[in-house]
């Protein structure tokens, strides 16, 4: 289902910024934000963590208490979290993937596993090995709502949603779930369903700017490109919102071209 660009939101934690790749309908479209159904960007698929920066003195520090305690599993969640977070993907993988075989009951480093393994298109194998990251017993939303993005990737929009519909039972009206479950309706292409359902993640949070932008997305699908475009800017100062309109314009374009071209 998530990033990272004219469109970025500021960094925090499991939001990439800059624009990712969504499969829309068998194409490949640019997204407007981290689009929060993208798993292959930073997404809801981490959950609500508290925003951090990493810079390099951070990353040089993290890597020095990794290769001391190898085997600790929270130095290496968080040094793995820290690879995700500075775009090294494939390290990040390696790192979550050797701890998860040194630790393979730890919830939170196969969480942590599984966002990497999806952060890197793997995402069948994201999606199994989430599913070990909680039971029926005590399930979580946000591994619910990130299996769910996993599986639109994979093109199981029908199975997504019902896994969507799991995580909503625990937190109704959940906006970070809802905006996945619109851009699941969306890759359907029932694009007034995923406006309904977008509409109701933007009234539970309007200040989100990624429920802004897929909201306004699929407003512009349906052809209202002024009100798209003036979701998307929302109370943004004139610079930055002409950058998002700019990079709306940009995406609609495509996809109408990619329809055109079917």
């Amino acid at each position: 289902m998530s990033t990272r660009s004219p469109l970025a939101s500021p960094p925090a934690r499991f939001l990439l910024p800059a624009l990712v790749v969504l499969a829309l309908g068998g194409c490949q479209t640019v997204g407007i934000e981290d689009v929060t159904g993208a798993l292959g960007g930073k997404s809801d698929t981490a959950g609500k963590a508290d925003s951090k920066t990493y810079s390099r003195p951070d990353m040089d520090a993290l890597r020095e208490r990794y290769r001391a305690r190898p085997g600790d599993p929270d130095v290496a969640l968080e040094y793995g979290t820290a690879l995700r977070e500075t775009g090294q993907r494939a390290q990040a993988v390696a790192v979550m993937e050797q701890a998860v075989l040194n630790h393979s009951d730890n919830k939170a480093l196969l969480a942590g596993y599984g966002r990497a393994l999806a952060d890197s298109g793997n995402f069948q194998q994201a999606f199994d090995v989430l599913g070990r990251a909680h039971t029926p017993e005590d399930p979580d939303w946000r591994i619910l709502s990130a299996q769910g993005a996993a599986l639109d990737q994979l093109g199981r929009n029908e199975e997504a949603q019902q896994y969507y519909a799991s995580a909503l039972k625990i937190v109704p009206d959940e906006p970070q779930v809802l905006s996945n479950l619109g851009l699941s309706y969306m890759l359907q292409n029932n694009l007034p369903r995923a406006e309904e359902t977008l509409r109701r993640a933007y009234g539970r949070a309007p200040a989100d700017v990624r429920v802004r932008a897929n909201l306004a997305l699929v407003v512009g699908l349906q052809g209202k490109q002024a009100e798209a475009e003036t979701i998307v800017k929302g109370d943004l100062p004139p610079d930055q919102a002409a950058a998002k309109v700019a990079a709306l314009r940009q995406l609609l374009a495509k996809k109408q071209q990619q329809r055109a071209e079917k």
